[in-house]
């Protein structure tokens, strides 16, 4: 076939190429046992049918290849779809010299680690994340996207958005002469319009959800932590403005108060929450606003604080206080009935180990079954995504990770994932 059309056109020899090319994509996974997200059981010996990026179908049994097609042997492993991160920050990570690297690095060399921690990231089996912090997750999404480098889907906030002296405020902690005024650019903010104007901003800077610091914050070189920053009506105008762009607003908040303000606000999500009292679990129900707890993160950032020099002074009380009490609260919300979607923080401790936060989960009373279910199908909903991602079904994305025995039985074993596959491209099969 091939040599008749070479004596004919080479328009032709491109067009069969591209034909094969495509038949060559079809993929065949056999597994050992599927946790689909749908069904609570696995089901044992089945074949997922991946063509181009999405899922084709799943089928009982081990199904023969033909020709074209190429096996994925995981029949001694349990399969899963891709994992769900709702709360990284992907721009940097904790060391000891976080408070002064900006002064000595460029954004090219905090982008260059970036691109290390993305692939982590990936590698543990995590192919989508919401990134809650930092410009150069804009940049990291779109050269993901395209190809140029290994990491996992991103949903990126960019800079949060804060009040004057407020968490995520640039400026905390310097002198006056580089201190300055941040404004609505800067991602500061201080009254309705400047509200308005900071998530019309963002959506001029091209982010996908918006995220504000509701109250203080553990980590920012500021005293308090845990007290409201915004007025409510500067929360509601961000929220409404936010609508009308398609984008979901994620309010990071510890004290009680901030979160009950943005919660009336509207907006979707609370996070770490570490100081909710049964008002704030009452509106968090009434209003069907997400929990996304980061027990990792409080642990890390409690056990960092006692090593001495590792934080600011300011920082120290703030982490001793504050971290250990989020395992705690997470329980109390779960129990209660409040919807929780899996986040951990990753950046305040180091990337890739974000499957920790299972163990945490399931320590912290959850079942096993129920803390997938926060990093798969309960992820996709606050994501909006849930026809594209978060369980194994015909159409989704093909985003599938394996591992050695059933998580339902040993929650570590996502610590250990095996095999990945994001977009229907294998990045890792040991």
């Amino acid at each position: 076939m091939i040599k008749c059309l070479v004596a004919r056109t080479t328009i032709l020899i491109v067009t069969v190429c591209l034909v094969q090319t495509t038949f060559a994509q079809r993929k065949l996974i056999h597994c050992g046992s599927v946790l689909d997200g749908i069904n609570p059981n696995p089901q044992a010996q089945m074949t997922i049918v991946i063509d181009g990026n999405k899922i084709l179908e799943i089928k009982k049994g081990f199904e023969q290849a033909t020709a074209n097609e190429t096996v994925i042997n995981l029949k001694n492993k349990t399969v899963l779809p891709g994992l769900i991160d709702m709360h990284v920050h992907l721009s940097g990570e904790t060391n000891p010299n976080r408070y002064t690297e900006g002064f000595r690095l460029n954004p090219e060399d905090f982008a260059l680690r970036a691109v290390a921690y993305s692939e982590k990231t990936l590698l543990a089996g995590f192919t989508t994340v919401r990134d809650l912090g930092g410009t150069i997750a804009l940049a990291l999404r779109n050269a993901i996207n395209r190809g140029d480098i290994r990491g996992p889907r991103i949903i990126a906030a960019g800079k949060p958005i804060a009040t004057t002296g407020g968490h995520a405020d640039p400026t905390n902690g310097v002198n006056r002469e580089l201190m300055g005024d941040p404004d609505v650019k800067d991602g500061v903010v201080n009254n309705v319009d400047d509200a308005r104007k900071a998530v019309r901003q963002h959506y001029k800077d091209g982010v996908d959800v918006i995220k504000i610091t509701a109250t203080g914050g553990v980590l920012s070189n500021a005293k308090d932590g845990s007290a409201p920053q915004f007025t409510e009506n500067e929360i509601r105008e961000i929220v409404n403005t936010a609508k009308d762009y398609g984008f979901k607003v994620a309010a990071h908040a510890h004290g009680a108060e901030g979160m009950k303000r943005a919660i009336r606000a509207g907006v979707n999500s609370i996070e770490h929450g570490t100081f909710m009292d049964d008002e704030v679990i009452s509106l968090m129900k009434k209003f069907g606003t997400w929990y996304v707890p980061t027990i990792t993160a409080g642990k890390s950032v409690a056990d960092s604080a006692k090593i001495k020099g590792y934080y600011p002074p300011l920082v120290v009380p703030k982490a001793l206080t504050t971290g250990p009490k989020i395992q705690a609260t997470f329980s109390r919300a779960y129990k209660a009935g409040v919807k929780i979607a899996f986040g951990t923080d990753a950046g305040v401790f180091m990337h890739g180990k974000n499957a920790l936060e299972f163990e945490y989960m399931t320590d912290g009373g959850m079942p096993a079954v129920e803390a997938l279910k926060t990093a798969t199908v309960n992820a996709a909903e606050l994501l909006g995504m849930s026809d594209k991602i978060g369980t194994l079904e015909k159409g989704k994305f093909a985003d599938i990770i394996a591992v050695d025995e059933n998580p339902l039985q040993n929650i570590k074993t996502l610590q250990s994932v095996r095999f990945v596959m994001k977009d229907g491209i294998v990045f890792k099969n040991q």
